[in-house]
């Protein structure tokens, strides 16, 4: 525990603790407004919908590039007659 020996020095510790608080809980309002941001650009639908078609296009796009290099095609189905 510190000790003090003037009230210089416990006002100026208070002072910085004042500033430090103050400086924290800006941080918190900016790391909340990042968060805010974020979230909104994430599940904005525009980006939902531009994410989903970019899926479905990789995947197309890799079973393509699996399909050309592989060379398996796909098995048809035949009905048999009885």
């Amino acid at each position: 525990m510190k000790r003090y020996t003037t009230f210089e020095e416990i006002d100026r510790d208070l002072k910085y603790l004042r500033l430090k608080s103050q400086i924290d809980l800006e941080e918190v309002k900016l790391g909340l407004t990042q968060s805010r941001e974020t979230i909104s650009e994430t599940f904005s639908p525009i980006n939902l919908i531009a994410n989903t078609f970019g899926a479905i296009i990789k995947r197309a796009f890799v079973l393509k590039v699996v399909d050309k290099l592989i060379g398996i095609k796909p098995v048809k189905k035949k009905e048999y007659n009885d």
